[in-house]
Formats: structure tokens, sequence, C-alpha cells
């Protein structure tokens, strides 16, 4: 397993994840009920600010009103870029691009800015194999 994977799990403790909602069906879902299961605390960040497996959520990642660790981005390619930006902003200490979610231009922005990252991989796989 690769460290920077290594690393956002086991120093990671709140999880910001971007595009979570209340859809079932939706892989961020039954990702962040993967995550919380495993003790972490999930920070819905989605444009209807619901609250999901019990947890506020919140419009944007600015808006989230304590410290977060990882920033776990569900969002297409095109956009997950900003999200990384907005991640560096907010002094998170993790990036975390879903499966199928690229962006070399904004991986160097934000390893260069000093967070780890990974892309194109999901915790709840990278967990079990771990």
């Amino acid at each position: 397993m690769d460290e920077a994977i290594r690393k956002i799990l086991a120093e990671c403790d709140t999880w910001a994840v971007v595009g979570l909602s209340n859809n079932t069906s939706r892989a961020a879902y039954g990702v962040a009920r993967f995550l919380q299961d495993r003790g972490k605390r999930i920070v819905p960040v989605h444009p209807s600010a619901e609250t999901v497996h019990g947890e506020q959520g919140y419009a944007t990642l600015a808006e989230i009103p304590f410290p977060v660790d990882c920033v776990d981005v569900f969002v297409r390619s095109e956009l997950a870029g900003d999200v990384a930006d907005q991640a560096v902003a907010i002094s998170a200490k993790a990036v975390w691009f879903q499966l199928g979610v690229i962006d070399q231009d904004a991986y160097r922005r934000t390893t260069a800015a000093g967070l780890t990252m990974v892309m194109d991989r999901c915790p709840a796989i990278e967990w079990r194999a771990s």
C-alpha cells in the first residue's frame, strides 16, 4: 500500500465528504458509512447541506466551523481541482480523489501546498487491503 494512503487512513479522523447526500445509490453514501463505522467523523459537503448519517451537512468546505483532516472528493474530475484548492484554503491535511477522479494539475498544486494527496482510489477498498 502506498505511503500516502497509509498516512491518511491512520492520521485523518475528520473527513469532509464532498458530494455526500442522502442518495443511497451513490458511492459517497456507502463510503461515508464505511468510514463512520471505523471511527472516523464524516462531514457531508453538498449544495443542499443535508444531514447524512446523523452528521450536519454544509454547502461548502469553507462553512465547516471546525478543522477537517481529509477532504474526500466525490465529484467529476473537471470540478475536483477547485475542491482541492478549497481544501488547501481551509488548511486540511489531506485530499482524497475517489475512483475515476483524476486531475494531475490539482495533485501538483495540492502536494506543493504540503497536503498529502491520493487520486483515483477508494478508502474503503484500501482499508480492506491494509
